[in-house]
Parts: C-alpha cells; structure tokens; sequence
C-alpha cells in the first residue's frame, strides 16, 4: 500500500473507529458488531505498523477505552484500570507465549472467559463497601456507588476486615433477564436494548437506583487493583482470596504450565459459550506469577502479561424456508425467517426475525435462498446476507392486511414498521388495555402489567371496555389478588369512568396522539361523537394539529371495530363528553420550568395546573423561562436559573399564585 493511500485509508478509519467508540461507550448504542469493530482496529494497526509515521496521539489505538459522561461525579483511578491487547488466532496466541517465555522461566498462566459487560471498580475500607465507579477512560470514572449497591451479588461487608482493598469486576445482565427487560420495553413502545450489555450499562447509569435495583445486574469480580494488609503472590491465590472475602469471581480460572493446554481452555470455553447464563466476548489468559508480570511490564498501551483471545462471530449457512409475521403488542408487524435448524453458540436455531421491509430489501431475501446466519451477542440470531437466491425467487414482500385479525394495515410517514390499528386485534390487546389503564390515560390504580396479563390469560377481558364489566369475585380469584384487592379494584376502574373526555382519547392509543394532542382535540370537539363524525380537514384546523394527525385520528374512528369498541364504552356508562369550561388566563405567555421532588403535588399535576391556566412548560431553562418551580433535590436547572437570575418558587407560591384565579 502506498504511503498516501496508507495516510487515506488511515483517516477513514480513526473517524469510524471514534465515530463507534461513541456509539458504544457513551451512547450505549452500537450500530456495529464488537467483531466488526476489532477487524477496524487491527486494520488500523496494521497501516501504523508498516507506516510508524501515521500513528498520532489521539489515534484510537494509544486509547484505552470510552469517555466518562457527565451524568455522574467523576472518580480518579489511582490504578488504571486498562485494557488489554487482542488477540483472534493462534499464532498470536504462540507469539504471545514466545515474547513471555523470553523474558521469564517457566511461566503459568491463568485462563478465564471474558465477559461482555461493564467494567467497575469496587473499593472497600475496613470491610466495608465505599465507592464503586465506571471504568470510563481507564484514569478517570463515574461515581456510580448507589446503583452498585442495588447488585445483590457485590458484599457490602467483606467477611474479613482488610483494612484497604479495591477490586474490580464485570457488570453485566444476565440472558433472562435482558430477554424479559426488552419484552417489557416493546410493550411500553420504547426502543429496546441491543443486547445485554448495553442494558447493563444503560441499567448502571440510571439516576434513579430503583431504576437499577429492577434492572436485576450482575457481577463477576476478577482482579485485585489494590490491597493494603494482605500478601498475595499470584493471580490465582487472588481469585481464591477474593472468593473467601464473599466476592462473586470469574466463573472459571484454572492454571495451565503450556499454551498448548491454554489454548485447550480457550477452545473448550469457546464451545461452551451457549452454555453460558450471560454473554463472554473471549478468554483471557494471564501470567500467573505477580513478580513474573512486573518483570515483563507494560506498554503505554497495555500489559505485556496478558491478551484477550476474542472469538470471531460464528456464522453458518442455511436455507431460508419460510417468511411468517408476527402481530407485536404495538400492532408492528414483524416479519420473521423460519429456516432449517442450525446449531449456533452451542444452541440450536431455526428463526430470526428479519425487522421490516426495508431490512428484507436491503438484503434481497426471498423464501428458498441460501442464508448467513449468526448470533448476535452469542444470544440473538440474525441473518447476515443472502449467500445464493433461489431460481426464479422474488424478494419476499409484507402482506398488506393484518394476519391476525384481517384488518388493512398502515405505514405512517417514514416509520420502518407496518401497523395493524385494529384496536380490538386480539395480537395487541395486552399493550392497549396496559396503555389505557396508565396513569397519564384513564389512571386505574392497580391494573399493572401482571394483573393485565392474568385477565387476558384468563380470557375474562377481551378488550378494554370490558374491564368495566368485571366484578369483584371475577377478580379476586386471579393469583396474588384477594377479596380487598379485588374490591379496590373493582372500585377504581368505576371512579375512572368520570374522566376527563382527553384522558380517554389518549387512553385509546390514537398512533401520533399524545397527551397534548388528546386535550387539543377535545377543547376543538367536546364529545366522543363530535370527534369521530370530524373530517380530516376539520381537525387540521386545530392549532397544533397537522395532516399526519388528523388522518390517524379519521381513520382510526371510522374502523368499524374502534366504533364497536366506542359503543362497548357507552353503554359501561363512561364520561364521554367534556365540559366547556371558560378559559382561565392567570398563567398566559408565563413559561414554567419544574425541577426537584414538590412535597405535595407530582410534576405532572403540576403542569396540569399550568396548562389549565394558559402557562406553558418547558423541559430547559432558558432566559424565555418565566419561572423555576423547584422542590426538594433540584438539580442543574436550579443552578442554571440562579445564573441567568430567572426567578425560582416552591410549591407554596406557587399554589398563591395559581389562587389568583380561584378568588
């Protein structure tokens, strides 16, 4: 390669590198594989070592890891917590054991497998866990030490005293857990994770540690950065120390005297990876010996006494032998591939889901080709490319009518799904009847997610309207209900019925109709039978409304199961109309900003408040923002609003000045 091309080829590399180190570190998003990643790494390695002149200081190859976000204070390392170099093949693995045996005499090294998850450092005093932070970029950390607290696994009393310690481990979410996890987001309509680990390091920087504590992480501890009051010579006596004190340690780390027996391990961990309860990305072997690794170093990179052996993504091929859709809680329909069993990462699959069109015609799939399949994160199969088309194969194409139910589907705008919007389609039953019952939508306390699923279970409810003819004794004969809670049940659903007209237009789960634009529709028309007799015309009218809108809401209510469905509410005696009530100006052209916990009131009462009054509410201070409302553990936007001198409130004057018009 020439040295220009090499300099080209060079830069291209260091952008995409850094562009994915991003995705991955701070965004918890990757959009490539780690595999892919690695083979842009060793690309660029292999340039910088041909041309020692292109190798520049901020090159992702002198790095040792991702950024420290600012959601957290910051911890310094006062041992860096660094990487290690990878290796993909044998021979690198017998290079490594030349460069260690010429240096030190009949070395022992440690083989264990290296876990995908996020890397934490655990420090303890006098037995007593003190601080936990993120790796961040090898020198500097997140402090992250409450959330840590919610992993049953990590001792918050070691079972000796060490008057000093810090350890650092593995984070990580196990398979179950993340499959249960993305069951859950795709019925709150939210983007689900990739794949375990960047759940767990999502999970681990959430500000809430409730949010954490429910995340149900893990942690395998396996190296010792620093002990005061304890004498340890090699990496083994460590892991069985660390094992003793109440540490959950890697799950394997046995010690071989020859790389052809290290490698044995690592072959035999490799084919063990299915079995695996969480994902590993490798096997790491280390010198065993402590006085061995200090006469052997490190680079200003990594240490010379160890590498990571990354496993590449098996892939295998198949045949493709049908296409069938699956009907989501959202209505999406998602197409998936049912080809001939393979065994993959020590499992066997038969299916992977193929997303939606655009993802089928992209890679030209059609029933009958020869498929590339592999695991993605060693826990989620995925086709990778189409290896040869069948003769006379047409690329496969998503019916245009819902499979479960019958009704025409729709695909809005640029979104990639295709949508069943049936909303009595017994596919998406469970997230309407979970969407209704929300707080923000008709708010019955106690229908949650597990009481939802036992009435569907059960066949007791069909859709939503039929919560309203539930009785007590149907009720409280579902598990973990009993007389009383079935009566607050019953109770609750009864007093939600007196509801404002907008919080049952949004508690529909109208595709492009939020909270905000539920209120609009109901200000514009006042009952449930002038909104579904509006045109499309009409209701772009509204202030607020676009055309998108205003066909989602018409061809919502002109299906003839949303009407069934809106006659099923009548007759249960639900408030369908709303009040016209004479608008109030106390807050008029005022912007409110709402920061900290308020003692009475939620922030969204409050901003009902708001609203009611004409104000508006803003998520950011700003020098347009009228006033601060701040409550107890205000944070930034406090701070932000005392620099820019915008005036800040508590609850009580605020509720004065909101009196204002009740006087």
């Amino acid at each position: 390669m020439e040295i220009e091309i090499a300099k080209k080829r060079a830069l291209e590399l260091k952008e995409a590198i850094d562009y994915h180190n991003n995705r991955y570190y701070a965004l918890d998003d990757p959009q490539i594989s780690d595999y892919e990643y690695d083979m842009l790494l060793q690309e660029l390695k292999q340039i910088e070592q041909e041309y020692p002149d292109l190798i520049t200081s901020d090159s992702p190859t002198v790095r040792v890891g991702g950024e420290a976000l600012n959601l957290f204070e910051k911890v310094k390392h006062l041992v860096q917590m660094g990487s290690l170099q990878d290796v993909f093949d044998q021979k690198e693995l017998y290079a490594f054991d030349t460069r260690v045996r010429n240096q030190v005499s009949n070395p022992v090294y440690v083989v264990e497998p290296k876990i995908d998850g996020l890397s934490v450092s655990l420090e303890y005093q006098n037995g007593l866990f003190v601080r936990g932070s993120t790796r961040g970029d090898g020198f500097v950390g997140e402090d992250v030490t409450n959330n840590l607290k919610t992993i049953g696994s990590i001792p918050l009393k070691l079972k000796q005293n060490i008057e000093f310690l810090e350890v650092r481990g593995e984070v990580f979410m196990p398979h179950h857990v993340f499959l249960e996890l993305v069951k859950q987001q795709e019925i709150n309509e939210e983007t689900p994770f990739k794949n375990p680990r960047n759940a767990a390091a999502g999970s681990l920087r959430q500000k809430d540690p409730k949010i954490a504590a429910k995340r149900k992480l893990d942690i395998y501890v396996f190296n010792i950065q620093q002990v005061v009051g304890k004498d340890i010579k090699t990496h083994k006596e460590s892991l069985d120390f660390l094992t003793e004190l109440g540490f959950k340690t890697s799950p394997s780390y046995n010690t071989f005297e020859t790389m052809e027996d290290a490698i044995k391990e690592i072959e035999k961990i490799g084919e063990n990876r299915g079995k695996y309860t969480f994902d590993i990305d490798g096997a790491v072997i280390k010198v065993n010996d402590f006085s061995q690794r200090e006469l052997l170093g490190s680079t200003s990179k990594f240490p010379k006494w160890a590498v990571a052996f990354k496993y590449p993504p098996e892939e295998k091929e198949t045949t493709l032998l049908d296409i069938r859709i699956n009907v989501g809680r959202t209505g999406a329909l998602t197409p998936t591939a049912i080809f001939e069993p393979i065994t993959l990462a020590g499992t066997t699959v038969s299916r992977a889901v193929l997303h939606n069109q655009s993802f089928i015609e992209e890679k030209q799939i059609a029933i009958g080709d020869t498929i590339i399949v592999r695991k993605a994160g060693d826990i989620i199969p995925e086709v990778v490319s189409v290896k040869a088309h069948n003769r006379n194969s047409t690329v496969y194409q998503i019916p245009q009518n819902c499979p479960v139910c019958g009704v025409e589907c729709s695909k809005i705008d640029d979104e990639a799904a295709i949508r069943c919007t049936n909303p009595e389609c017994p596919a998406t039953l469970l997230r309407n009847i979970i969407h209704f019952a929300s707080r923000n939508a008709m708010n019955i306390d106690g229908l949650g997610v597990a009481i939802v699923e036992l009435l569907v279970d059960q066949k007791l409810i069909e859709s939503s309207a039929d919560l309203y003819s539930l009785k007590a004794e149907d009720v409280e004969k579902l598990e973990r209900m009993g007389e009383k809670s079935a009566k607050n049940l019953i109770e609750a659903m009864e007093k939600s019925k007196s509801n404002d007209l907008s919080k049952f237009i949004f508690g529909l789960g109208i595709r492009n109709i939020g909270q905000k634009a539920a209120e609009l529709l109901c200000d514009s028309f006042p009952s449930i039978d002038l909104i579904m007799s509006a045109t499309q015309e009409e209701i772009t009218q509204i202030d607020g409304f676009g055309d998108t809108m205003a066909q989602s809401v018409v061809e919502f209510f002109k299906l003839p199961q949303t009407q069934h469905l809106i006659e099923k509410f009548k007759n249960a005696g639900l408030n369908l109309t709303r009040e016209q009530k004479q608008k109030r100006t106390t807050f008029l052209d005022l912007t409110f900003v709402l920061t900290g916990t308020l003692p009475t009131y939620t922030r969204d009462q409050a901003k009902e408040i708001i609203e009611e009054l004409g104000g508006k509410v803003s998520g950011s201070v700003s020098k347009k923002t009228s006033y601060v409302l701040a409550g107890e553990d205000a944070g930034s936007k406090l701070t932000k609003a005392e620099s820019l001198g915008i005036p800040v409130i508590d609850e009580q004057e605020f509720l004065k000045m909101a009196e204002v018009e009740k006087e």
